[in-house]
């Protein structure tokens, strides 16, 4: 199915590819401004821009039905206007940075599963490492077709052992986290759609009983799994960072600094840390 699906508020479709195209499992085309979605019923979505950020259109093939349309535009937050969240930050120390990146939308991870894996990986790695390793374990232990690759299936990481993901330079510790996450899914003890309905709290509370999961994933997990909207994880170096060059302090800002502000930007903490993000990416 094709369907085209213009939308009537700004949206910088090329942005959002550009923080796509930051995780390499991603099937981005920055060129050809098209991005491939594996779904979890196996076919394969591309999502191209044909409009611009003033008029957003997108060409949209590969549906099978209203379902997964529904899907696409809630990923890609084609579903919801941001014209309310730029207002909300106009009178707001953040207020420069939303302006000079309107439209940008808070696309969520085309994989539950497989952006906790993620981040579990990048924990305490720098960036690059980050990424070679995540791409590793895909291209290890996923699936790939005309180029797209798809996370592998908790239950094929439940049955590995250890040593197979040591040998593949992951620490001891993330290679038992990643299985015992997986273990706890492929068991069904973990489901990680049910959180779907579940509040952000109750989220943390469950997602930070399992060993590898703290705080700061399970936030990671709400923000790009779930998209929710309210969250802002201030231990995030570079949330800290594009805080402290938008304050022109010299030196980074601290909790109570930061938790302080949080009146003024919510009920969208998550796109304050969103576009602080993006002020400090090339």
């Amino acid at each position: 199915m094709h369907i085209q699906v213009d939308l009537a508020y700004k949206y910088d479709f090329d942005l959002a590819l550009a923080r796509l195209s930051g995780d390499p499992v991603n099937a981005v085309d920055r060129g050809k401004r098209l991005v491939r979605v594996p779904m979890d019923e196996g076919n394969i979505i591309a999502v191209r821009g044909i409009g611009t950020t003033e008029k957003p259109s997108f060409s949209i093939e590969g549906v099978l039905d209203e379902y997964q349309l529904d899907e696409i535009r809630s990923i890609f937050h084609m579903d919801a206007s941001l014209e309310d969240v730029t207002r909300h930050f106009v009178d707001t120390d953040l207020a420069p940075i939303f302006a000079e990146h309107a439209g940008t939308p808070l696309v969520k991870s085309f994989s539950l599963y497989g952006t906790l894996m993620r981040s579990i990986v990048h924990q305490q790695l720098n960036m690059s490492f980050a990424n070679t390793l995540t791409m590793r374990f895909v291209e290890a232990f996923g699936t790939e077709e005309a180029g797209v690759w798809r996370y592998p299936s908790p239950h094929r990481i439940a049955t590995l052992d250890s040593a197979v993901l040591r040998n593949m330079q992951f620490s001891t510790r993330k290679a038992d986290y990643m299985i015992g996450v997986s273990k706890a899914i492929a068991e069904g003890s973990l489901d990680l759609k049910k959180l779907k309905q579940l509040p952000d709290e109750e989220v943390i509370q469950v997602l930070t009983a399992y060993r590898g999961i703290g705080p700061w994933t399970a936030q990671n997990f709400l923000l790009f799994g779930l998209g929710r909207p309210n969250l802002f994880p201030f231990a995030d170096i570079g949330l800290q960072n594009a805080l402290q060059q938008l304050w022109g302090l010299d030196r980074k800002p601290t909790k109570e600094e930061i938790v302080a502000r949080f009146p003024d930007w919510a009920p969208y903490l998550s796109y304050a840390a969103l576009y602080l993000w993006r002020s400090i990416e090339p």
